[in-house]
């Protein structure tokens, strides 16, 4: 198996194997109802946790901010608890072991969580991510076309929706997947390595490009370039959904006001993120141009895209098992939030 695919399959073992653990283990509700012979319904109801994993910047920034979900959540008898990630593979191994019950991911993860038998569901389309993802590189680097990337290095998230847009380019460009030196790094490692110049390109997504950009960064090409959407998704941990629909449709009850508040209240959301993520004004405008955030089901026309990306992956030993995208759709909580 090539380099750089052995790497993503082990993201999807990774969380297999966690699947497996987390199977072992039994919930606090069980163990009490065990405890006290099997009675668990003659005690207090507990408060239910939410666990909301969040990453760079976006929409779940302004609800911690403003406090919004923690309120809405509170009227229901739940509490939230946030958890930061660098990336979308690792909400997938939170899933895993039952420490994650939602999170806003890309489209690589998704791929890998479900190959690793994650009880995860999609549960909204967020974004196109026509304009995600994307390959950028050193202004004196002499690459102009991605067919220029044969032989060098590459910084990368594996398992994420760079590393498949990485790997989709290379395809589309003619180039073996082998043929590109993939260096595994998160973003924040993988951005002093690009900046120190050790390597010769990065596959990253907003904050980041722009970031970069305004350092003398390149883009060599991005999704609308290339024609190749990086969509976003908002997932939720199968288990929790069975146990609380109404929690689900709330989550994103709460996330359509977010949306609706952002598009009214532009400027307010600059600064907020400009003085969280301490980064310039125009950074965060830029960003938000190109995030264009939705709240969509997940259409045939995600789902064919999705389809294609896995069975690729698949074909040349990126994932292990051939997987239906469809199987871990579930539009329910969406479309009866958008009918209403």
């Amino acid at each position: 198996m090539k380099r750089n695919f052995r790497l993503f399959t082990a993201a999807a073992a990774a969380v297999l194997l966690l699947t497996a653990l987390a199977g072992c283990s039994s919930t606090e509700d069980k163990a009490e109802a065990a405890n006290s012979g099997g009675k668990a319904e003659n005690t207090p109801k507990k408060t239910v946790t939410v666990n909301i994993g969040y990453q760079g910047v976006g929409l779940l920034n302004l609800q911690q901010k403003k406090g919004w979900l923690e309120d809405a959540f509170a009227k229901a008898g739940a509490k939230v608890q946030w958890q930061e990630f660098p990336s979308g593979p690792p909400h997938f191994e939170a899933i895993a072991s039952d420490r994650l019950d939602f999170g806003l991911v890309g489209n690589g993860p998704v791929i890998a969580g479900q190959a690793g038998g994650v009880g995860f569901k999609e549960i909204a389309v967020l974004g196109d991510g026509k304009l995600g993802d994307t390959l950028l590189v050193h202004k004196d680097s002499g690459i102009a076309k991605v067919a220029d990337l044969k032989g060098k290095k590459v910084a990368v998230a594996k398992g994420s929706s760079a590393y498949t847009f990485v790997y989709r380019a290379a395809v589309q460009a003619g180039l073996e997947p082998s043929e590109i030196d993939l260096i595994q790094l998160q973003p924040d490692e993988a951005q002093a390595a690009f900046q120190s110049k050790a390597v010769d390109a990065w596959a990253i997504w907003e904050p980041y490009v722009s970031l970069a950009e305004k350092q003398g960064a390149v883009v060599l090409a991005n999704g609308k370039q290339l024609n190749l959407a990086s969509p976003s998704f908002a997932v939720v941990r199968s288990k929790f959904a069975e146990e609380h629909p109404e929690l689900v449709t709330l989550f994103l009850s709460e996330y359509k006001k977010a949306l609706d508040w952002q598009k009214e209240n532009t400027e307010e959301v600059i600064t907020l993120y400009s003085e969280l993520k301490k980064v310039e004004p125009d950074i965060i405008r830029n960003l938000l141009k190109k995030q264009n955030p939705i709240l969509e089901p997940v259409s045939d026309i995600y789902l064919k895209a999705q389809q294609e990306t896995a069975d690729l992956l698949y074909d040349t030993g990126g994932i292990k098992k051939k997987i239906d995208v469809k199987e871990v759709v579930d539009n329910t909580f969406v479309n009866k939030l958008l009918e209403n």
